[in-house]
């Protein structure tokens, strides 16, 4: 009789040790998901502190940290003078504040308004309800206006804004057709970003090169005059 109590108490003891085994392993996973929550809330607040704020109040999601070489130098490159500096404000579009991953082309585009002017552009891309922007504009007068930092995202070439330099230019007529001066003062702008950047003339391309869009309208009509443009800034690359 005493034999089978004793029995009966080790049977029963021994759901209980389980029990208090498997409630010790309970606390030991909801400790590690606890502090895994906390590294990971830690590492968002930091991301969110260094985090642009926009003058509409929007903070973006955090700075992608993977960025080329070419880019951390773009972050120090000097502007020449030359280039008007009028950056436009930090909102939830046009400029995003985010960094680019790499500069593997330029892009040319026309601005598609007859007559408008770099200036006009430049203002149009300010505005907090705008959703498009590029790094420069090229005027009428051959003026050049930078908008981006040419380190961060424009809003003009759709999935290559986040590895291209984009240029809006102006032109006086239906036909996209850029003017002396504006041609000019794009040869110039293009060769200097070629060789701050290691580019060469294959790596300049039209907006329709990424989206099949007519953008620059004249030179996708006329590859001819393209394939011109891209020799005169292969030339200035050689002076």
């Amino acid at each position: 009789m005493e034999r089978r109590n004793i029995r009966q108490i080790k049977t029963s003891y021994i759901p209980r040790r389980r029990k208090k085994t498997f409630k010790r392993y309970q606390v030991m996973f909801l400790t590690f998901l606890i502090t895994l929550i906390s590294v990971f809330a830690i590492v968002q607040l930091i991301h969110f502190l260094k985090s642009p704020i926009y003058d509409n109040g929007f903070i973006p999601a955090p700075y992608g940290t993977n960025v080329s070489e070419k880019v951390k130098k773009a972050e120090e490159t000097e502007i020449p003078e030359w280039i008007d500096v009028q950056l436009i404000h930090k909102h939830s579009t046009a400029r995003t504040g985010f960094r680019l991953a790499d500069i593997d082309n330029i892009v040319i585009h026309y601005v598609g308004n007859p007559g408008s002017t770099a200036q006009n552009n430049r203002d149009y891309f300010d505005k907090s309800s705008t959703e498009v922007s590029s790094h420069f504009v090229v005027g009428l007068d051959g003026e050049i206006i930078q908008c981006v930092p040419i380190y961060e995202k424009s809003a003009a070439s759709n999935e290559r804004n986040r590895d291209s330099i984009s240029i809006e230019v102006c032109h006086k007529d239906e036909t996209g057709k850029f003017n002396e001066k504006t041609y000019s003062s794009l040869v110039k702008l293009v060769s200097w970003l070629c060789n701050e950047f290691s580019l060469d003339e294959s790596q300049i391309i039209r907006h329709y090169d990424i989206t099949g869009k007519e953008c620059p309208k004249y030179y996708v009509e006329n590859e001819d005059e393209w394939e011109k443009f891209k020799s005169d800034v292969e030339e200035m690359l050689d002076e």
